[in-house]
């Protein structure tokens, strides 16, 4: 049977693969609808999934209490709404590279947010992998951006989108981390639905042509990329730190264009190939540090802890 350090290990490469095919769900459900009513409907969706589950299995709403629903509700509203509104708009202005460029942002970014309102301090070996990390994205997307007429409206958006993701996740490790994974997820997501109802109702023209292809990319991105992969992430952000979870965002584009090469045929470059390595060295520094470090404080508390006598 497989144990919990195992699946701990797993999660962050569950997260990487479901989180990069939402791209490819992207690519396919923008050609249909419009980019705010897209995700209004993602995220209802996966709202009412949850909702549903906690009906059922009869859980109670009272760990949502003393304000932590509130605190779970800007949460997700801050990763799953504004993370997911502006970048999804921004893609229909501006190509898939340079978006993912600003977002490579995220990382870093969690990393000196952490440090000052959670107190994770990075070691030396975990800032170079961060910056490997961000090396190797720029070698996956940076002559794609360079060769673009950036759009600075696109762009913008896309980083609105990091700074949801990157605020929600330290708000995440502030206030949420105590809340079991189910009630925590269930208010996150509904506290982004409404945000993204009210966008769409209010910022556009509603555009829907549920074609096939359509209802296969909608239902993807919410029940495997929304409901999964957030799910990891998650459990990422309650066994470690901000900075680490966020630090498997580097392996994205690279793991991006390797199933965008498997699905859609589309040529895989040398560059993306050594990017995916170098973004891959960084990400393990991160979160191997991370592990030694922990490993060496338990370590020493059990050594400073006297022994009891009988």
């Amino acid at each position: 049977m497989v144990s919990r350090a195992w699946l701990l290990r797993l999660a962050p490469f569950g997260f990487v693969l479901l989180w990069s095919s939402s791209f490819i769900g992207a690519k396919v459900g923008l050609r249909y609808l419009s980019p705010l009513y897209f995700v209004a409907v993602r995220l209802s969706a996966c709202a009412s999934v949850l909702t549903i589950l906690m009906l059922l299995s009869r859980r109670s709403w009272a760990e949502l209490g003393k304000w932590r629903w509130l605190h779970c509700g800007v949460a997700g509203a801050l990763i799953n709404g504004v993370g997911l509104l502006g970048p999804h708009v921004g893609l229909t202005m501006e190509a898939a590279a340079p978006i993912a460029l600003v977002q490579s942002l995220t990382p870093l970014l969690t990393a000196a947010l952490g440090g000052l309102a959670l107190n994770e301090r990075l070691r030396p070996m975990q800032w170079l992998g961060m910056a490997l990390g961000f090396a190797g994205v720029a070698l996956i997307v940076g002559l794609a951006a360079a060769s673009s007429t950036a759009r600075l409206d696109g762009l913008l958006l896309a980083g609105l989108g990091v700074l949801g993701l990157v605020s929600g996740t330290v708000y995440f490790g502030r206030f949420c981390r105590g809340v079991p994974l189910l009630p925590n997820a269930t208010a996150q997501f509904l506290g982004a639905a409404a945000v993204a109802i009210l966008s769409a109702a209010m910022l556009e023209q509603r555009r829907a042509d549920w074609t096939e292809a359509a209802i296969l990319a909608t239902a993807w991105n919410t029940l495997a990329v929304s409901l999964g992969g957030m799910a990891l992430y998650l459990v990422l952000l309650k066994n470690g730190t901000a900075a680490r979870a966020t630090a498997n965002f580097y392996l994205v584009p690279g793991t991006t264009a390797i199933i965008a090469w498997l699905l859609l045929g589309e040529r895989l470059r040398l560059l993306a190939i050594l990017g995916f390595i170098v973004a891959g060295v960084g990400c393990w520094m991160v979160n191997a540090e991370g592990r030694m470090r922990g490993a060496a404080e338990s370590a020493g508390v059990g050594r400073d802890k006297p022994a009891r006598r009988s």
